[in-house]
């Protein structure tokens, strides 16, 4: 799964579509100075870079060693402290109870076991503490946008889940679920075949697939999919999902 993830331009890929999703999950999470902050599947450090600007003690894990070494050289040259730690969001490498805030946008979602997932955000959040995700929902497009690459890649629980509310109700049990749907547009220039041959080029899972068949599908979903004019316009729905903990 690392592999995958690391072909194409992940960071291109989420500074020009997705970026957004770090300083909103910071915002609605609470995260604040001093506060220990955990996040998974961090990518390039969307979320990380933007809990460390507030002064959080911030760990940053991705399976991905070629994310975090991005992630990495942007914290330096931001001037941010953050521990950069590879590791898998279904068996995360700390204590009980260490985090006050755990967060993923976008990421732990694409983890096989949802049901080891969840469990070790839960086990590595204090009580009382916040678990915040960003989730897309099997509702929206990205529903759609997921099955194009079921005929290529090994079948498994789609991603798209983490969006459902009972679904995450059940995953979160115990917890009160502050939960919001939300919507945003990713627009590419070019038009669909803009909007395909970017996520070919940066986008891992798409990178990563090489059968000319695979490229004609991505190419028909964002024609499909597509509001705008001249350039792309695809609009995509979201699960803003906060766990908050009970107490001890």
């Amino acid at each position: 799964m690392s592999t995958v993830w690391a072909q194409g331009d992940y960071h291109r890929f989420a500074t020009e579509l997705i970026w957004h999703f770090g300083p909103e999950l910071v915002a609605d999470t609470g995260i604040e100075r001093g506060m220990k902050v955990l996040d998974v599947a961090a990518g390039t450090g969307n979320v990380a870079l933007r809990a460390a600007e507030t002064g959080a003690l911030v760990t940053a894990t991705d399976i991905t060693p070629e994310q975090l070494a991005i992630g990495r050289r942007e914290a330096e040259a931001r001037g941010l402290d953050i521990e950069w730690v590879e590791a898998d969001a279904q068996a995360l490498p700390f204590d009980d109870d260490a985090f006050d805030v755990v967060t993923s946008a976008a990421g732990a979602i694409f983890a096989p076991d949802h049901q080891a997932v969840a469990r070790e955000l839960r086990r590595v959040t204090r009580p009382r503490g916040t678990i915040g995700m960003i989730n897309f929902t099997p509702e929206g497009l990205a529903a759609d946008f997921f099955t194009i690459f079921a005929p290529y890649v090994p079948a498994g629980p789609s991603p798209t889940l983490w969006g459902s509310e009972p679904y995450v109700r059940q995953l979160f049990g115990g917890c009160e679920l502050d939960l919001v749907r939300r919507d945003y547009v990713e627009r590419v220039a070019g038009g669909p075949q803009g909007f395909a041959d970017f996520y070919r080029e940066t986008f891992g899972p798409a990178a990563a697939i090489t059968d000319p068949q695979f490229a004609r599908d991505l190419l028909a979903f964002a024609e499909r999919a597509d509001e705008g004019e001249s350039d792309a316009e695809l609009r995509f729905e979201y699960l803003r999902l906060l766990a908050h903990l009970p107490p001890a």
